[in-house]
């Protein structure tokens, strides 16, 4: 989903404002302004621009990755994500930063569920080794603080109302209202 928000994002534009056909479709891939294919990765490894040569180019790599992990717009990755990300980031090789950059790629409601074992993740996701890393933390975190009645049965929905101690006396058939 977030591939095609991007595609849709630079083709766009480019599509309104040019009269003739497109000849190059591979022209369609790439961000209207330069600045932005810093922000992304398009899911390929040769796209991953990562220098970790000098100094100065670790630290803006590695600020860059702790402000997508700690500014997601979803508050339970957000803190997850964010600790985690600046807990291990020093320690990460090219790799592990590329499997950083792809977990950071992942829709927001999709990486919750895969995390929360929600949902069984895709085999390109359950390889990723930050993601399984992210994964324990979050499976022993579950384990040792949370009550097993507050947390949902793996593969089911984690959704609980204010009123699940009225058992559906005075209470909406489904949802949070």
């Amino acid at each position: 989903m977030g591939s095609l928000r991007r595609v849709l994002f630079s083709t766009v534009p480019r599509i309104l404002s040019s009269n003739s056909p497109l000849s190059n479709p591979q022209i369609l891939h790439r961000p209207i302004l330069g600045s932005f294919s810093r922000f992304y990765s398009d899911g390929s490894v040769k796209s991953l621009n990562i220098d970790l040569s000098d100094e100065e180019s670790k630290r803006r790599l590695f600020n860059r990755l702790l402000y997508r992990s700690k500014q997601r717009g979803y508050l339970e990755l957000d803190l997850i994500l964010g600790k985690w990300v600046e807990a291990h980031i020093h320690s990460l090789d090219e790799n592990g930063i590329k499997s950083l950059v792809h977990l950071l790629d992942l829709e927001n409601p999709d990486l919750w569920k895969w995390l929360t074992s929600q949902e069984e993740p895709p085999e390109a996701v359950k390889v990723n080794p930050v993601f399984i890393a992210v994964w324990q933390k979050v499976t022993s975190n579950l384990e040792n603080h949370a009550a097993s009645g507050t947390r949902a049965t793996p593969g089911q929905s984690w959704v609980r109302g204010w009123d699940d101690f009225k058992k559906g006396r005075d209470s909406p058939i489904s949802g949070n209202q």
